[in-house]
């Protein structure tokens, strides 16, 4: 094993350790009065985006949309760690919570539809959710996409570069795949440093240089960021707006209100969960 993937796999074992998933900050309220429960968002009335962008507030009034954020999907083994298996969703696990959204009526959307809604009060379809994918796991191509596709259901991809092409993960070639048949590729930094500790010249080795090679390899411009262990500071926010980042995901913890579009939540679908238990989340934690 060379040096440099022995360096990262201590980063990515605690990245399955260190996520933390709670249930703060459910707020559903909303300006819309024809919302008729926190299982079915209905929306503002549809504007096409432009113009300036709704105040803090408002953006913050909106119903929060399910998102649910994956890691590895594989079946446990012998040596999976009791902290570990949180982050493992085994494969069948994950197979009947994808049928279970479908059969809900959820439709899954991709960022630019959050941005335009958080913004500008764009409308969403019923029931919407956001599946969204960390750390390049190839597992996430392999099983969770076509999985997916016997849905219509599309993801988002958060990429840590450092690990394309290496083993278990994905390649540069499955990478521009997922971009081409509709998913979302975002950036996951280089190495999942912490955010909280970025300083000097980690902005560029863990934002900048990463967003060129992801849009290099999808030729698609790179605008959606989720924070390594979700973990984020209110100091590193105005460098992201600096890049034009337009949304930025953390996990479970209260958004900024102040900068709600850079601290949009999400929670673990967890591997423990049953599909009630997970259905229950989905429905309960926004």
């Amino acid at each position: 094993m060379s040096k440099l993937l022995s360096s990262i796999l201590p980063l990515c074992l605690l990245a399955t350790v260190a996520c933390k998933s709670n249930n703060s900050d459910k707020s559903t309220s909303t300006t819309v009065t024809k919302t008729t429960s926190t299982e079915e968002v209905t929306t503002v009335e549809s504007k096409s985006p432009g113009g300036p962008i709704a105040s803090k507030a408002t953006i913050m009034s909106r119903a929060q949309v399910p998102i649910v954020c994956y890691h590895q999907i594989r079946d446990w083994k012998a040596t999976d760690s009791k902290g570990a298996k949180d982050y493992i969703v085994q494969i069948q696990a994950f197979k009947d919570h994808m049928k279970m959204l479908a059969d809900s009526g959820y439709h899954t959307i991709l960022p630019d539809q959050l941005y335009n809604y958080l913004a500008y009060g764009a409308a969403l379809p019923k029931k919407p959710i956001m599946l969204t994918f960390d750390d390049t796991d190839v597992d996430q191509f392999t099983i969770a996409r076509p999985e997916m596709k016997k849905y219509g259901f599309k993801g988002v991809f958060f990429i840590m570069t450092v690990s394309i092409g290496r083993p278990h993960y994905m390649s540069k070639e499955q990478i521009k795949q997922l971009s081409d048949e509709g998913n979302v590729i975002a950036s996951h930094t280089w190495d999942h440093h912490n955010f909280k500790k970025f300083a000097g010249k980690d902005w560029e080795t863990q934002i900048d240089k990463p967003t060129k090679k992801l849009a290099e390899i999808t030729g698609k411009e790179v605008k959606y960021f989720a924070y390594p262990f979700g973990l984020w500071n209110e100091q590193g926010l105005p460098e992201l707006h600096k890049r034009g980042f337009k949304l930025a995901f953390q996990l479970a913890e209260k958004r900024d209100a102040n900068d709600p579009l850079m601290t949009v939540r999400r929670i673990l679908d967890s591997g423990y969960w049953s599909t009630k238990t997970f259905g229950n989340n989905v429905r309960g934690s926004f």
